[in-house]
């Protein structure tokens, strides 16, 4: 994602990025010429000719002399999706399928937010790691773990660059019982925006998430960084309950969630 200069220029950017991703110009359609898009968006037409050239680094459109400025074709592959009532297990499945590329790798004492979420102690030292995963070559999520150094010395950094983290877990004998993790937004900053392919200050949905094993120990803590173009969350609802008490409720396909696990 390459942002302009200029808030009117980002902001005339993301909106004809979106319409582009929701169909409003599809693939193939001719954009309003240069005055045109000034007016709708009620901006300067040098403003207008900063977002074009950046949708235009991006491969999103071709301009043409005479012709105007049309949609490009996008490639098939499509956002990573996963459905937010089975997250954690989709996760675990998406490590399985989809590569990563370890940044770093070292032991030091946990960050005080981090020995705060896992029960640690002051000064408890922990294996910390930065990934970032892709698919088909399309990096999308950046990803920081903090993990006990007791039980990260029974595996070694080839392991990790090569091996999903839960599997490296449940080989060192953690039996993983429950997650607690919540889902906000940020934006990208440089390294991160440097990792992912993006421009400083790209929209990022950020998730935080504690593991926890049978005994209520925190094994893992995960912040995962995800573009916002590249993943998405989704969820089904129902519509359920009697006359006086109609709501929605998230419908949970458990076939899925244990496919996911295994």
């Amino acid at each position: 994602m390459t942002l302009p200069e200029g808030g009117k220029a980002r902001r005339v950017y993301l909106l004809l990025r979106d319409e582009m991703s929701n169909g409003t110009y599809p693939a193939g359609a001719t954009l309003p010429g240069e005055q045109k898009l000034a007016e709708i968006f009620a901006v300067s037409r040098v403003t207008i000719r900063r977002a074009l050239d950046a949708l235009d680094a991006d491969g999103l459109i071709e301009r043409r002399a005479g012709s105007g400025t049309q949609v490009r074709p996008q490639a098939d592959t499509g956002p990573v999706a996963a459905d937010f009532t089975s997250l954690m297990p989709q996760l675990v499945a998406m490590g399985q399928s989809t590569t990563a590329r370890l940044l770093s790798f070292s032991y030091g004492a946990a960050p005080s937010h981090v020995a705060q979420a896992m029960g640690l102690d002051d000064g408890a030292r922990v294996q910390t790691a930065v990934r970032v995963r892709s698919l088909d070559d399309r990096p999308f999520s950046h990803l920081t773990t903090y993990v006990p150094e007791i039980i990260a010395a029974n595996y070694t950094e080839a392991d990790l660059a090569t091996t999903p983290l839960f599997r490296l877990l449940e080989r060192s004998g953690v039996q993983v019982e429950g997650a607690q993790q919540s889902v906000t937004a940020t934006l990208a900053s440089p390294d991160v925006a440097e990792a992912l392919g993006v421009s400083v200050g790209s929209a990022l949905l950020s998730l935080r998430r504690v593991v926890r094993d049978a005994d209520g120990r925190g094994v893992e803590y995960l912040s995962a960084l995800y573009r916002a173009d590249l993943f998405r969350l989704e969820m089904t609802l129902n519509r359920v309950g009697g006359a006086d008490d109609r709501h929605w409720e998230p419908v949970i396909d458990s076939e899925q969630v244990q496919e996911a696990a295994e």
